[in-house]
């Protein structure tokens, strides 16, 4: 039987006090959804709205030239475009269901999946089971908020260096690096900002990557914390 693992998109696509369009980061799901469905895993995608989770246009263009967002971006969008409504799934055993949980990033998650009481519960149960939480760039931003999940773990995400080029940095409720912090997590980065760092906690049951460059080794990492 095919290993599954279930994957939470945003659904928060425009910051009204910048006047700008967001979302979920292209490669951020690109890279990862290559590694696994290479290795035979299957993909279910959720969101809080479900539907369309909208994609960071600014994120196709950065990325325009990256072979495996592009063919990712050409051919999958059903993916992304039929999401599952996230409710549909907290609290109906898809712990036993997914060998693992996994939040792509992008500046959306800080603002719906940060807070988002389904999320969290989701979570929750996922890690109660023993099952493997991954996340990548800002989509650590949704494990801030779940007990204890963080606390005393090694934990990477987006830092605060690399927010000061975003343009949107004036525009968030909080800064990532701080709030993982806040959160009991032991933070760590990268030597220069941009680089791929990928953190791996409790044998696998906790992954993180910084930012974009760490979108492939925290797909890899997940691979290999579900046997794939």
């Amino acid at each position: 039987m095919a290993p599954k693992v279930l994957v939470v998109l945003t659904s928060f696509g425009y910051i009204e006090s910048a006047k700008k369009p967001t979302g979920w980061y292209l490669p951020e799901f690109a890279h990862p959804y290559e590694v696994l469905t290479k290795k035979g895993v299957e993909i279910t995608v959720a969101s809080p709205k479900g539907g369309e989770a909208p994609l960071d246009p600014s994120s196709v263009e950065a990325f325009q030239a990256d072979p495996s967002s592009s063919e990712f971006l050409k051919t999958k969008k059903s993916v992304w475009e039929q999401t599952a409504k996230l409710s549909t799934f907290v609290g109906r055993g898809a712990a036993q269901e997914f060998d693992a949980l996994f939040y792509p990033g992008g500046v959306g998650p800080m603002f719906d999946l940060a807070t988002d009481a389904e999320s969290q519960a989701l979570i929750a149960e996922f890690v109660a089971a023993g099952k493997p939480v991954a996340s990548v760039c800002h989509g650590p931003a949704a494990f801030t908020g779940v007990p204890g999940l963080l606390a005393g773990k090694r934990v990477t995400g987006f830092s605060n260096a690399e927010e000061e080029v975003t343009g949107v940095k004036d525009h968030l409720n909080f800064l990532l690096e701080d709030k993982l912090r806040e959160a009991g997590g032991s933070y760590e980065k990268a030597a220069e900002p941009w680089a791929e760092h990928v953190v791996v906690e409790n044998g696998g049951k906790l992954i993180t990557g910084q930012n974009p460059a760490s979108s492939k080794g925290v797909g890899e990492a997940l691979a290999k914390a579900i046997g794939v």
